[in-house]
């Protein structure tokens, strides 16, 4: 889902976020601030809590992953320039700088809206904390030699348990992340739905599972193990999960928001991102 972004105020505040120390993101976001600062934009940085228009990132997946953090809570669009590696969620490369700044400057971008899950640990004691991700959620063991003892259950319902490495639940955006690495599917960004992979499990029901976006995922560390578990929003907001916890995801209420200056189907940028071979498609 795209929706053109129309500039109606003459005041203009975008923030400009880069890695924290990697000295090409430091260089690069120099210069984009001369540039928007030039062009009678006020920009700041991640410290600020003042309402923005936009995020520009600067490095990798990662860095935009933690940016968005930052938009959802002021429900605005990030825009990545790729300095890591593959850098899906980004929307340019580095040599792509000066041009994305132009386009920004003339607010001649569209925004496309993503799916995020929200997430729910309720404690043995009753105690509550709560967390979203754009990515995936992952409940992994903190005791290394010892499988988690995880069962699940949909709407409900139970379906199953693993003795595993952990259980992923990913969202469309996230399903080329870490729910690919352990051989979950690819899932097309306008596809609403929950991706549930088990990680290294043992058993013979150890596939991925696809839910619907109304579904309802309970998660529970079982009691009957070594040590407690935690769950990792985005590979970077952990929240404990002691035996006996329960754990909900759902769908979110909130959008991740992508500022997109190139309409490109989703096809065009899994093969340009991964390097796949289409060279015979077509009569190419």
């Amino acid at each position: 889902m795209h929706e053109r972004r129309i500039l109606v105020s003459k005041e203009r505040t975008i923030m400009v976020f880069h890695h924290h120390y990697r000295q090409p993101a430091i260089v690069a976001a120099a210069s984009v601030r001369g540039y928007l600062e030039n062009a009678g934009i006020t920009v700041v940085d991640r410290t600020s809590t003042e309402p923005i228009e936009l995020i520009i990132v600067l490095g990798g997946d990662g860095t935009i992953l933690e940016a968005a953090n930052i938009a959802h809570r002021q429900g605005v669009p990030v825009i990545g320039v790729n300095l890591g590696h593959v850098g899906f969620l980004a929307e340019a490369e580095e040599e792509e700088l000066g041009e994305l700044c132009e386009r920004v400057v003339r607010g001649e971008y569209q925004v496309e809206r993503r799916m995020c899950i929200d997430v729910e640990v309720r404690h043995p004691d009753g105690s509550v904390q709560s967390e979203w991700a754009a990515n995936d959620i992952a409940v992994l063991s903190t005791d290394k030699g010892h499988p988690a003892l995880l069962a699940f259950g949909v709407d409900g319902e139970a379906v199953s348990e693993y003795g595993a490495d952990g259980l992923i639940v990913s969202t469309p955006t996230g399903s080329t992340a870490y729910n690919f690495s352990v051989g979950g599917p690819v899932v097309w960004p306008d596809v609403q739905a929950l991706v549930l992979s088990p990680l290294a499990a043992h058993g013979l029901f150890t596939r991925s599972l696809v839910l619907g976006p109304s579904s309802v995922l309970e998660i529970q560390v079982l009691p009957q193990q070594v040590q407690d578990c935690e769950v990792w929003a985005d590979g970077r907001r952990i929240l404990p999960a002691p035996l006996g916890s329960s754990i909900r995801v759902t769908k979110s209420t909130t959008d991740m928001q992508l500022a997109r200056l190139v309409s490109l189907p989703f096809s065009a940028r899994l093969v340009k991102k991964f390097g796949l071979p289409v060279e015979g498609w077509r009569g190419r």
